[in-house]
């Protein structure tokens, strides 16, 4: 009914934009400025009541529950799937789950663990699995086994013992051997100051 109205028997509402049949203008208006408010940040027209609950709900800024960042509402959910740091991704070496910010720096340490290739029989690190995968003819290198094999292994050189400390003189021999010469000292003397008296008597 109202596109089939033509403009000049419409009028339209300085408070709501909308075009009114001019028959029902005074009474619109009336209405309109009374109970509705145009919301600030979408442009709609929003009961008055409401007007409140409306921004809260819809246009309020909001904390994310993971980084505490805080955004319109509209944004929460792309920023929360894609960009927030703190969101859980997997890492694609190991499928740990761990905070996108960590992400870098654990799948740079993960990459370079090395796994064995069966058909080859070398070790890949991690960060070059696929590219090895699709490139490996499944035959080990014969090159580098030999030349593992023909390097000379280093025999371990024997450890040089120290001398053995040199044997304590026991306190006991050394008494014994004080005790003899002191006893020598006095037969020597002795003998000798007897031989010096029988010769003076002579």
């Amino acid at each position: 009914m109202a596109a089939i109205i033509s403009e000049e028997t419409t009028s339209v509402c300085t408070h709501c934009d909308r075009a009114i049949p001019s028959v029902n203008i005074d009474l619109h208006y009336a209405h309109c400025s009374r109970n509705l408010e145009k919301c600030k940040v979408c442009g709609d027209m929003i009961p008055t009541k409401h007007a409140e609950e409306h921004y809260l709900s819809i246009h309020a800024p909001v904390a994310c529950s993971l980084c505490s960042e805080t955004m319109e509402r509209e944004i929460l959910d792309v920023h929360k799937g894609e960009n927030c740091p703190q969101r859980i991704v997997t890492c694609e070496y190991c499928e740990f789950p761990l905070p996108a910010i960590d992400l870098y720096e654990h799948q740079d340490v993960c990459g370079n663990r090395t796994e064995h290739c069966y058909r080859c029989a070398r070790y890949v690190r991690l960060r070059d699995r696929y590219v090895h995968d699709t490139t490996c003819n499944g035959v080990a290198e014969a090159t580098v086994s030999s030349s593992r094999e023909s390097r000379p292994v280093p025999v371990p050189r024997p450890r040089r013992r120290d001398p053995p400390p040199p044997a304590a003189f026991p306190k006991r021999h050394l008494l014994i051997t004080i005790a003899i010469t002191g006893i020598a000292f006095i037969l020597g003397s002795f003998i000798y100051q007897k031989k010096s008296e029988s010769g003076s008597g002579h």
